[in-house]
C-alpha cells in the first residue's frame, strides 16, 4: 500500500467520478432530446388539427350554401312527374303491344299439338334431309365486306389505327 498505489487508486476514483458524471450528463442530454421530440410531435399534431378542423369548417359552409339551392319541395315535384311520365310510358308500350284479331288459343291444345309432332319426328327414320345440311357449302369469310373493306367481329366497318 504504497504511495504510488493510493496515487493510482485516486486517480482511477477521479476517472470514475468523471465516467459517472458523464454518464449523468449524456442521460440528460438524450431526457432534452426526447422531450423536445415529444414537444414537436405535438406541435406538429395539433397544426395537422387546425388544418383538419378548417377544411371542415369550410366544407360545412360550402355545404350550406349549396343546400340553399336545393328545395326537398322540388325534388318531390320531380320524382312524382317522373313516375308519371313512366306510368304513360308504360301505358303506351301496352297499347302499342296490344294485338288485334288473333283468338285466345288454349295452351293446352298448344301443348298436345306438340306432343303430336314430336311423335310424328320420333316415327320418321328418315333423316336424308340432314344429308344436304352436310354437304353445305361453308360459310363465306365475312371479315371484309363487299367493297372489300375490313369488318369487325359485329360486321361493322372496323376503325384504321394510326401508326404511333
Amino acid at each position: 500500500d504504497g504511495p504510488s498505489k493510493n496515487m493510482v487508486k485516486q486517480r482511477a476514483m477521479r476517472v470514475l467520478k468523471q465516467k459517472k458524471m458523464y454518464e449523468g450528463q449524456l442521460s440528460n442530454l438524450r431526457d432534452q432530446s426526447f422531450n423536445m421530440e415529444q414537444a414537436n410531435y405535438t406541435i406538429q399534431t395539433l397544426k395537422d388539427t387546425k388544418t383538419t378542423v378548417d377544411a371542415m369548417k369550410m366544407g360545412t359552409k360550402e355545404m350550406k350554401k349549396a343546400y340553399k339551392h336545393v328545395d326537398i319541395d322540388d325534388i318531390e315535384n320531380i320524382q312524382d312527374d317522373m313516375e308519371d311520365m313512366m306510368e304513360m310510358a308504360n301505358e303506351v308500350q301496352e297499347s302499342l303491344g296490344r294485338s288485334y284479331g288473333v283468338p285466345d288459343i288454349d295452351e293446352a291444345d298448344l301443348e298436345a299439338e306438340l306432343d303430336a309432332l314430336g311423335d310424328d319426328i320420333a316415327l320418321d327414320d328418315d333423316a336424308s334431309y340432314l344429308d344436304e345440311a352436310a354437304m353445305a357449302p361453308a360459310a363465306p369469310d365475312s371479315s371484309l365486306n363487299e367493297g372489300g373493306v375490313p369488318l369487325d367481329e359485329f360486321g361493322l366497318p372496323k376503325i384504321p389505327q394510326q401508326a404511333t
